[in-house]
């Protein structure tokens, strides 16, 4: 087998969460394009159709399936249709996610309990309805967040926790499932990429973190979208319970 021919994933299925928008739509459609079979979940299952779409258009099947993963049985129905429909799932790219900008002595239980069901317990769920039907040399991929390394100048508490979270998740499960299951598990930390989140910061915002990013620019969604898929490929066959900051050198400042 070539260096190149370890970045394939011809014959393997995916999941990938937050499918509807965004990084999600990025994510999906270049593990298409690397041979995978897909299967998105998301809330907003009318979105989906469009990276349906390029999904086909890469020439793989896919599967939809409306998700809201902080429910921990619609974790196991998208799980258990994608083993009915695909024929198993070989890789989870826990990208669902929400934020929040309260501040701290403001934000309500409900406000901060929303965040962490969504971008740390879902993400769980995902990854134990996965887990327990994953074949050896499968991977698990997690977006955290730079945010869960470093603070970024605006109130976020809830959304920074949820991060810091899923790289301590990420550890233990590496921990319980590499050795004795044989399946990988990592967390991505992006930095500043286009997103509905991003859409929502106040204006200037990015502006005044482009000074901390040695890069000088925002990431480009193709960019962290590869590294998801050597993440989930036989070329990160040995690299397992590490996050991996895609940033643009922010988190070295």
């Amino acid at each position: 087998m070539s260096t190149l021919d370890l970045f394939r994933l011809d014959g393997r299925v995916a999941i990938v969460t937050g499918a509807s928008s965004g990084l999600g739509v990025a994510f999906a459609r270049a593990l298409a394009e690397a041979g995978a079979d897909v299967a998105l979940g998301a809330r907003r299952v009318e979105r989906l159709e469009e990276t349906a779409r390029l999904v086909r258009d890469a020439g793989r099947r896919v599967l939809v399936h409306q998700t809201d993963v902080a429910d921990p049985g619609q974790c196991r129905a998208l799980v258990d249709e994608t083993v009915a429909q695909l024929g198993g799932v070989d890789v989870l790219v826990n990208n669902a996610g929400v934020g929040t900008a309260v501040p701290a002595t403001r934000e309500t239980p409900e406000q901060f309990r929303a965040v962490l069901d969504v971008n740390l317990s879902g993400c769980y769920w995902m990854a134990q309805a996965c887990g327990r039907v994953m074949r050896p040399g499968s991977s698990i991929i997690n977006i955290s967040s730079v945010l869960g390394l470093t603070t970024a100048g605006l109130p976020q508490a809830a959304y920074s926790a949820s991060k810091a979270g899923l790289i301590g998740l990420t550890r233990d499960l590496a921990q319980q499932w590499t050795g004795r299951r044989g399946i990988r598990v990592n967390a991505l930390a992006p930095g500043f990429f286009a997103s509905e989140m991003t859409e929502q910061y106040p204006p200037g915002y990015l502006e005044s973190q482009q000074a901390r990013i040695p890069a000088g620019r925002q990431g480009d969604p193709t960019e962290l979208a590869a590294t998801v898929v050597y993440l989930a490929s036989p070329a990160a066959g040995y690299v397992t319970g590490q996050t991996l900051a895609v940033d643009g050198g922010l988190t070295i400042t």
